[in-house]
């Protein structure tokens, strides 16, 4: 198996779907096979089928990398805040210039 079908080691539980509903990841639609068709029936070609996965799995992967660099830039904004926000209440009990 390679890397980049590998499962993730977990999954972040932020989330604001129901616990029912489990969203696609990358790896489960490069792992997805479908059954070939007969000879003399209709059909897709497999090859296709699965370059098309594979190009899905891509865009999910990028989706899921932008997804994760957003959270962090969010969370270093929120300590970023905090931070400044426990700045200005000692200032203010300390008796320094209100603003």
């Amino acid at each position: 198996m390679s890397v980049r079908n590998q499962r993730p080691a977990q999954r972040s539980a932020a989330t604001y779907r129901s616990s029912a509903y489990t969203s696609l990841l990358p790896w489960q639609v490069r792992e997805r096979r479908f059954k070939p068709v007969g000879l003399g029936r209709r059909g897709l070609e497999p090859d296709d089928v699965y370059a098309f996965l594979d190009r899905v799995a891509g865009d999910l992967a990028a989706v899921h990398a932008a997804l994760a660099a957003s959270r962090r830039e969010a969370a270093v904004i929120k300590e970023a805040l905090r931070r400044w926000q426990s700045e200005q209440a000692r200032a203010r009990q300390v008796g320094g210039p209100e603003r």
